[in-house]
């Protein structure tokens, strides 16, 4: 008895990862989701392996899975995914004080953030 089995959100040709509670900001990590949407799963994962980033490792962790998630989960073939969507969201921001001048408080935000990444496989057009 469990729970029924829901329907799945992506097509046939589709797989996704998602990563969440990443220590960054949202906008530095659409950066590297700029970076990577659009393009061939090799040439993305070149393009986060060289970039100067501190957080282009973990999004290339989430791109890795992605990429096993397609191949074991779908049996899509690797060498013709591409990253069709890459989209990041925000999560919870942790906040702290510093003391500053005449016993006032600045206020220290620490935001976090979740990226997903949706492969596509498409067929060569040649």
């Amino acid at each position: 008895m469990g729970k029924p089995h829901r329907e799945r959100t992506l097509s046939d040709n589709e797989a996704r990862a998602v990563t969440r509670l990443l220590r960054v900001s949202p906008q530095k990590l659409n950066l590297l989701a700029q970076l990577i949407r659009g393009k061939k799963v090799d040439r993305a994962l070149a393009d986060l392996t060289f970039s100067r980033k501190r957080i282009a490792h973990d999004v290339k962790k989430t791109l890795q899975s992605a990429i096993a998630n397609a191949e074991n989960n779908h049996s899509l073939d690797v060498d013709a995914l591409v990253v069709s969507e890459a989209y990041v969201g925000k999560g919870l921001v942790m906040k702290r004080m510093k003391a500053r001048a005449r016993g006032r408080a600045g206020r220290i935000e620490k935001p976090f953030a979740q990226i997903t990444v949706v492969l596509r496989q498409v067929e060569d057009v040649a």
